[in-house]
């Protein structure tokens, strides 16, 4: 069974180095460009792990992974952040709303494809 990943960036450069390596790595990959739409594409697909950003337009990646723990299928689904994002407040937040950890941009693929596999196990 191949491990499907949501990654929810409003870079389009970001979004296209994300598929880049998690296709290469095997994974199944979907995307959105901001919580909204992540939102939106979560009402059609059942992702084993979802890699969203933090600063983001429309909805931000806090408010993101709040409305997907407030659902209670989506409650246990692994969320990675991605972000530039080095402040311990923000980190806290994003543990608070859900997050399952976080990784800082500019990622190295290799950990990044590790550090899923390891939330999807």
């Amino acid at each position: 069974m191949c491990t499907t990943v949501l990654t929810v960036d409003d870079s389009r450069a970001m979004r296209d180095m994300l598929r880049h390596s998690l296709l290469a790595a095997g994974f199944r990959v979907l995307q959105a460009e901001d919580g909204l739409h992540g939102l939106e594409v979560l009402e059609t697909e059942r992702p084993d792990v979802i890699v969203t950003d933090i600063n983001m337009p429309r909805m931000d990646g806090f408010g993101f992974i709040e409305a997907v723990r407030r659902d209670e299928a989506r409650r246990s689904m692994p969320v990675l952040v991605l972000t530039t994002e080095i402040d311990a407040e923000k980190k806290n937040r994003a543990r608070a709303a859900g997050a399952t950890g976080w990784i800082v941009k500019p990622f190295d693929p290799i950990k990044l494809v590790e550090a899923i596999r390891r939330v999807a196990a």
